[in-house]
Parts: structure tokens; sequence; C-alpha cells
């Protein structure tokens, strides 16, 4: 079940916690105080190639009669909505850019190409989402409102069509995200000012009317008798983007090693005691330069959590001191493949959709969460804790 003590679990003591949080807190001033030119050379040019690809294949689809044409049209399309919504969108809106004080990157002026308008994003991921990190009860990423992603969520016979939800949302995700600040567990239980969800509401069909708007008439008309190729590229576009985003971020979330928290761990939580649950969280996956950028960073989940306002192009130098970090705590620095991880996450999908009368794993040492009380899992996760401990 969820961690109810992160220092038990993590076996670490008070002043280990507070010497990892000041290793953090010096790892944050370096990175800001080095905040430089080529930072900025980095976002403007990540702009320029995203703006590139989406003229290019615009222009390739005026030609989509043509298959190679419609092709070539839709993989450059594909892969600027792509670019567009992880390494600009999602990172420009947490304020990474921010110190540039340059209007174009600002997270306060940033409308990202997808079904979600950037203010209810902010509030929903920056704001919940990473304050309550994997806060069960708090934190409504964990399962989405939709998806039961570990055992402390109560089992429901509606679970029993994960698998399709599963695979729905993945489809869709630009919508579940847009839909997500609405709350609508709280709609549900009464507890939402009927006002405030008509205004999201609004904004939120306001949004949605622009994008099916740009993308499935006034796109397809400026291409005249290539309206229905132009139409079928964009929307095959828009796929490539919802389920690349989908699987990136639940790679991040729901591997194994991605663990959860009782609401009583966060209430009772030190400002340094936020840095480890972000850590134990959270979940990388290996990728290379050009995936990493594919994927806005965010295969550097873990440094993403620690410090989700400062430059994505900076989580790979900063990943190097996080895992020895780790290293030195005998702390678990969660990481895999993309293959491994994805597989995982979709493991725990399945299961989780039964009964826990058809599990196998106790809820303590399950793969999927973990807890203190799990002793055998964590002893086979730190073989060397107590051993340095004593050294």
């Amino acid at each position: 079940m969820a961690v109810t003590d992160i220092k038990q679990f993590a076996h670490l003591t008070d002043a280990d916690v507070e010497a990892i949080g000041r290793e953090l807190d010096e790892m944050r001033r370096d990175l800001e105080e080095s905040r430089g030119a080529r930072d900025a050379a980095y976002i403007r040019n990540a702009i320029k190639l995203q703006r590139g690809l989406a003229v290019g294949g615009r222009a390739a689809l005026f030609a989509s009669a043509f298959p190679p044409a419609w092709i070539a049209g839709t993989a450059m399309l594909g892969l600027a909505k792509i670019i567009e919504n992880m390494e600009l969108g999602h990172n420009v809106i947490h304020g990474q850019w921010d110190w540039m004080n340059d209007p174009e990157v600002h997270s306060s002026a940033w409308e990202w190409d997808t079904a979600c308008p950037s203010e209810q994003w902010k509030h929903s991921h920056n704001f919940v989402h990473h304050k309550y990190t994997n806060v069960v009860g708090k934190d409504d990423d964990v399962g989405y409102g939709i998806l039961r992603v570990t055992r402390d969520q109560k089992w429901h016979p509606v679970y029993l069509a994960q698998p399709l939800t599963n695979a729905l949302l993945a489809t869709f995700f630009q919508y579940g995200v847009a839909l997500h600040d609405l709350n609508i567990k709280e709609i549900r239980r009464g507890r939402k000012d009927p006002r405030t969800t008509w205004r999201q509401l609004k904004q939120i069909g306001r949004k949605v009317g622009r994008q099916i708007g740009k993308d499935y008439v006034l796109f397809p008309l400026l291409s005249g008798p290539q309206f229905l190729s132009t139409l079928t590229a964009n929307a095959t576009a828009n796929l490539m983007r919802n389920l690349w985003s989908y699987t990136v971020i639940f790679c991040g979330h729901f591997p194994d090693g991605a663990e959860k928290f009782t609401v009583e761990e966060f209430e009772n939580e030190t400002p340094h005691e936020w840095y480890l649950r972000q850590m134990l969280g959270s979940a990388n996956f290996r990728a290379g330069p050009v995936m990493a950028f594919m994927s806005g960073n965010l295969c550097y989940q873990i440094e993403h959590h620690l410090f989700p306002d400062l430059p994505s192009n900076r989580y790979a130098e900063m990943s190097q001191r996080i895992r020895a970090l780790c290293e030195k705590y005998d702390l678990p620095y969660t990481t895999g493949s993309f293959t491994h991880q994805y597989m995982q996450t979709l493991r725990t999908l399945w299961k989780l959709s039964l009964p826990d009368r058809f599990l196998t794993a106790t809820p303590d040492a399950a793969p999927e969460t973990a807890s203190e009380q799990g002793g055998t899992v964590q002893a086979l996760r730190r073989p060397t804790q107590q051993h340095r401990r004593a050294g």
C-alpha cells in the first residue's frame, strides 16, 4: 500500500534527509546561476525547428494526393505537434524559461497546440500534481480519476474495462487532459461550485472549437482539392502526438518503483522530505539525445519532479548528480528502457483491473506500489544500507 513514513521507507535518519535536501538546494542554485546564452539558444532553436517542421508539413500536404507527399507531410506535422507539446508547451508553461524575460517563451503568454487551456493545465498539473505528487487522494494524476494504478484505490466493477479505458485515453489523450482540471469526482459529490464548472467548460469548449476548426476545417480548406487527404493527415498527426505524450507520461509515473504516498505522510513532511517524495515517486527511462528531445526531456522525470521550473535541456547533466546522490544514500534511481517501463505500466493496469482476491502479491510488497511494511522488498532494494551506516 502507499508509504506512510517516508524516512522509514527509505531507511534514512532526519540528518540524512536534511543532508540530501541541502545537496539538492545547492544543485538548484548552481543551475540557476549557470543559466545563460546556451540555454536561450537551445529553446530558440527548438522553436525554429518546430515551426520549420510545421510549415514543411503543411506545404507537403498541398500535394498530399501523391502518397509520398502525404507520408512526408504527416510525419513532419506529427513531429512538430510532438515537439510543441512536449519540449515547448509543457516546459514553457512550467516557467522554465521565464528567467529570459522574453514574452515569446514566458509561461504567462504561451497557449499550446492542444485541447487543454494552458490556464487550467497550470492548476491541475503545475500546482496540484507537482505539489501532491503521488499522494493518494490528493494527486488526481494517480489514475486520472478513471484508472486504478495502486491497490490503495478501492476496486470497483468499472475497472474491469480498464484495458479498454486505457486504450481510449491514449488515443484521445489531449481531450482527457482537457477535462482533467474539471475534477469530475468533486462534481459528482456536489462539492464544486457549478459556476466554476461552467466557466471551465466554456473555456474548454472555446479551445476545442479553435483546435477542431484549425485542424479539420481551415487547413483542409486551404489545401483545396486535397481537403480529405489533408484532414486525414491532421488527424493522424494529432494521433501521433496523443499516443506519444501519453506513453512518455505513463512511463514516468506508473512503472514499478514509482511509489505512492498517504495524505498523512504528506501532511507531516518537511520541505526536504518533499524532495525525497519526488525522487521516490517518479521514474525515468533511458534515451539518447534525439529521444530525450522528443520526450520534452521527460525521460528524466525524476529530475523534472525535483526541479520542474528549471530548463529541461539541463536535466541530462543534473541526472548524473542525482544518480550519485541516490547511490550515496542507497536510494533507488528508478530507470529502465522505454519498452520495459511501459510494459510494467501495462501489466499494472491490466492486473489492477481485477479484484484484489485474484492478485498474488501482498498489498505492502506489490511491485507497482510498496510500503515501509514490505520489509523484504526494501531489503532487496537497498541491501547495502545498514552495512554502509555500520562502516
